[in-house]
């Protein structure tokens, strides 16, 4: 990385055709908008939207059209590279998972993040296991919605935010229409984006199917990748509709396994394992009711369920313990077998209410949360010694569970306009859930039962002030938490154990900031924010009534996050509607650091105050270049990332790769788009073209363990057909 080019590209920002911020309040129903416009740029959500409230609030929201770079394999890096401080692991380059965390959360499946698709939740369990493991295509994506920390209030808990995913929807003037979309790539990738949909009378339909394949960057790094969803909507009249959606995703991938250092040095694109695979299945039905009871009150339902599985067969070792053939009984060894069934239903209805604050424009928000999830765990089964994705099982498993969450909540959160243009925004939140959980551990020599209840008041407050016509201030405060998880309750041994006083992880998130932009040239949205994340939960020893050393797991202290994000933009020359360039910038600075906490290091509890959060760089850049002229446009991407460490301790390296330094690195993409005709688009471009060699990501489990490369220099040209 290059300071002075860091520095430099820290004062740019991307494309024009940027609208105005309106200075009254908008609002629109989510599961009617449709945005038309190719607008370019990174924006943040109106004071009112839907039934939701986001004055005051940090806020970013990417359209189709914002996401540049190769979306056929949903490559996060350019995707979101417009909203600052994410941080994006880069795990491999088959796109089948999403891994996004920011302010120091963890970003592993978007674990400590409230994911949704069309408001409604779909993390496997956002209290037991909150692990996203599913990933639509970002090929059918029409608006990305991303609120920080300050979205607990009206969604629920996580640190790390709410990101919601708004699918594409029927055109509303025609019967009958298509788009496909065809990419290949390097390393045999194929990706098939096929939808359809329509509008005739009062029924509306919208489908896709999405197909992807590739050998992957890495030697034995295949994948297939299946994704289907279906949207039928009937609109009753001008003043609600219901639409009965269904979304699968189902992929197996062939997982290449870790590597220690020596190994990422002599080349980082060699396999450890060859008979490593990782299938989730995730089905999604969901019934969406929208409705106007007034010209003043909306109101909102959703219910849905999430039933799937996640399976994975595995040589499950360090990289320096190689799978080869045993000779003591003629095969290779048998794998371990691990398999999750999820079985889950949620039901939100929300309400917003407008009414006159004297002259001026207020709001209120309220709404209920049902929440009901069992998860059946079945891990550290004896599988096959074959090579193939096989889940047969031939001994049985070490660890089988029964998990259940149950999860009550209703939220209020009132806008008052205090003047025309100062807006105040206090908020409050109660949350209940029960969790259970019976089984076995260390094959059914070990019983293991835990219930636990526990509430969440939470409180929050936003201002918002609006400066000019296109310029506002905005601050909030807000409380969160993070339950802990089945994993923290389920004791790795039955000498280990878990603290009976064990707590919630909770906090708050502040920020405060000022956003808009000068004559659609430059485009601005600034703000510090300061998070504290309070009884993170981890291990320390203890000497058991044995005199051996044992692990608690437990509360072992605080951490603190603070920082700024900013992100630019600025239009450099226009000319019309159809020729422009533009240059952007989306920079965070992100302190995170443990404040009072220690852990167990080899069987001594030692303090870890002063160091990193685990996978938590300092400096997070994306910077670009946009150019179009008349139908052709390309733009070159720069990323840049601080170097972080992957435990608590930071470690600075170890002799198997598992946990150590993950040092700086940067990379430069580029893409093109040109629009031969009206109905015919032809993209491409060419991923870390530099052919940077790095790695965002050491782990001590699935799938590694040890070192995970980021892929190399790879391209694709994709075909577009809409009629």
């Amino acid at each position: 990385m290059k300071k002075n080019g860091l520095f430099f590209l820290a004062f740019l920002g991307l494309q024009a055709s940027v609208k105005a911020q309106q200075d009254t309040i908008p609002t629109r129903l989510l599961d009617t908008v449709t945005v038309s416009t190719k607008l370019k740029g990174s924006y943040y959500l109106p004071a009112v939207e839907g039934t939701g409230l986001f004055a005051g609030k940090k806020t970013n929201v990417l359209y189709a059209a914002t996401m540049d770079g190769n979306l056929a394999a949903n490559v996060q890096r350019t995707a979101f590279a417009k909203i600052p401080g994410l941080n994006m692991w880069e795990m491999d380059g088959a796109g089948t998972q999403l891994n996004i965390a920011t302010r120091g959360t963890d970003a592993h499946r978007c674990i400590e993040m409230n994911m949704r698709q069309n408001g409604y939740n779909t993390n496997s369990d956002m209290f037991g296991y909150p692990e996203n493991h599913y990933t639509v295509p970002l090929e059918a994506i029409q608006e990305v919605q991303y609120i920080r920390g300050s979205a607990a209030l009206q969604f629920g808990s996580q640190f790390g935010g709410m990101m919601n995913f708004i699918l594409k929807e029927a055109d509303s003037i025609k019967p009958f229409a298509l788009e496909s979309v065809q990419t290949a790539g390097s390393n045999n990738l194929f990706n098939s984006y096929n939808a359809v949909g329509g509008t005739a009378g009062k029924i509306s339909y919208y489908a896709y199917y999405d197909y992807r394949h590739g050998d992957g960057w890495r030697d034995e790094a295949r994948f297939d990748y299946h994704a289907y969803y279906a949207n039928f909507k009937y609109s009753f009249n001008s003043k609600g509709s219901i639409a009965l959606q269904f979304s699968r995703m189902d992929y197996v991938q062939q997982i290449a396994g870790g590597l220690d250092d020596d190994q990422f040095k002599q080349n980082n694109k060699q396999a450890t394992r060859a008979r490593n695979y990782f299938q989730p299945f995730i089905n999604i039905p969901a019934l969406v009711f929208n409705y106007n009871l007034s010209n003043r009150t909306q109101l909102n339902v959703t219910a849905h369920g999430i039933f799937g599985e996640r399976n994975s067969v595995q040589f499950i070792n360090p990289p320096n313990i190689a799978d080869t053939f045993n000779t003591a009984i003629g095969s290779y060894n048998p794998r371990q077998l691990d398999r999750d069934y999820y079985k889950g239903f949620t039901t939100e209805a929300k309400i917003l209410h407008s009414y006159n604050l004297g002259k001026n424009a207020s709001a209120l928000s309220a709404g209920v949360r049902y929440f009901n999830e069992d998860t059946r765990r079945k891990q550290k089964g004896t599988g096959t010694t074959g090579s193939d994705f096989d889940l047969t099982m031939i001994k049985p498993y070490g660890i089988d569970l029964k998990l259940h969450t149950a999860n009550y909540a209703v939220f209020a959160e009132n806008m008052f306009a205090v003047s025309k243009n100062f807006m105040v925004i206090p908020g409050i939140r109660y949350e209940v859930i029960n969790s259970s959980m019976n089984g076995v551990l260390n094959n059914a020599s070990d019983h293991v039962a835990y219930k636990g209840k526990r509430s969440f008041p939470l409180a929050g407050l936003g201002l918002q002030y609006q400066v000019a016509k296109t310029v506002q201030v905005y601050g909030n405060i807000s409380q969160a938490y993070r339950p802990y998880i089945y994993a923290n309750i389920t004791p790795a041994t039955q000498l280990d154990q878990v603290d009976p006083n064990l707590k919630d992880s909770k906090g708050y998130d502040i920020d405060l900031g000022i956003r808009g932009n000068i004559n659609n040239v430059f485009r601005f949205d600034i703000n510090p924010y300061y998070l504290f994340y309070g009884d993170r939960v981890g291990l320390l020893s203890f000497v058991g009534n044995d005199n051996a050393t044992h692990l608690l797991t437990t509360n072992i202290g605080n951490s603190v996050s603070k920082g700024v994000e900013a992100y630019t933009e600025l239009v450099v020359w226009k000319n019309g509607y159809t020729s422009f360039l533009s240059v952007f910038n989306s920079l965070a600075y992100n302190h995170s650091r443990y404040t009072s906490a220690e852990i167990n290091k080899s069987g001594v509890n030692t303090s870890i105050k002063g160091n990193y959060v685990e996978n938590s760089p300092d400096w997070l850049e994306k910077a670009g270049v946009n150019m179009q002229y008349r139908n052709f446009s390309t733009g070159f991407q720069f990323s840049y990332t601080s170097k972080c460490y992957n435990d608590a301790l930071n470690t600075v390296s170890s002799t198997n790769g598992v946990t150590g330094l993950i040092p700086a690195y940067h990379v430069w993409d580029w893409n093109f788009s040109w629009n031969i005709v009206k109905q015919f688009t032809l993209s491409g471009g060419i991923n870390n073209f530099t052919n940077e060699k790095y790695f965002n990501r050491r782990i001590t489990m699935y799938p590694g363990p040890g070192i995970l490369p980021a892929d190399g220099r790879t391209f694709y040209i994709t075909g577009r057909i809409k009629i």
